[in-house]
């Protein structure tokens, strides 16, 4: 049984809620109504307040609204990795007309997807980093020189990420690997090509000076 994660729950909207979040992150998982036996396989099960008390396991994640979702499905991925919090999360970026954007915590993937302006790359970056503790889970941003835009979506981060977050600049050589021309695939291929970008070692753009660094970096 791969999953380890069930969600208990006969609320309608608040399952709906739950899988939905679970299924983007392609994270498996079993359903089951409120004072079901829960396997002993499963390391935690996600449940409403409500519901909780018909519950019977060791780990239970409470869901309480959908503002407070994203940061439930971060604690359901800290707990299958056996983490409090992550210590290292890297985001690859490949900007292009369709930016490819991966973020990896300790080895995995917890965001990926195309975003289409600056300001969808720093919210998609902002949702990653909401509950990061940066005492304790040390940030970089890797964006990829290819083509010339990167240096205004460079000025972008370097004004609105915190200071903590250390942004580079990587070299694309050989990210891009060719695949068949269709929508789907050239998708698939700026996601492909990030999370090369988040793998590899770039140059550290001082945080406050990307427009002067911007004039240096080739």
């Amino acid at each position: 049984m791969k999953e380890k994660v069930a969600v208990a729950t006969v609320q309608g909207k608040a399952y709906f809620l739950i899988v939905n979040q679970l299924r983007e992150q392609n994270i498996p998982f079993i359903s089951l109504v409120p004072g079901q036996s829960v396997p002993d396989k499963m390391a935690l099960v996600v449940t409403t307040e409500q519901e909780k008390h018909l519950v019977n396991h060791e780990k239970i994640l409470v869901f309480h609204s959908e503002d407070e979702l994203d940061s439930l499905v971060d604690e359901v991925m800290k707990l299958l990795l056996g983490k409090e919090a992550f210590e290292k999360i890297v985001i690859g970026i490949d900007p292009g007309v369709a930016i490819g954007l991966v973020a990896v915590a300790d080895g995995k993937v917890i965001e990926e997807g195309n975003c289409f302006s600056t300001k969808e790359v720093i919210d998609s970056i902002l949702k990653v980093l909401r509950n990061v503790d940066f005492a304790v889970t040390s940030v970089s941003v890797k964006i990829g020189n290819g083509v010339p835009v990167y240096k205004e979506l460079l000025e972008g981060l370097d004004g609105a990420l915190p200071p903590q977050v250390i942004l580079e600049v990587v070299g694309e050589a050989g990210t891009n690997k060719p695949l068949k021309e269709n929508k789907r695939s050239r998708g698939v291929r700026h996601i492909s090509s990030a999370t090369r970008i988040a793998g590899r070692t770039g140059n550290i753009v001082p945080r406050g000076k990307a427009i002067e660094a911007n004039s240096r970096i080739q």
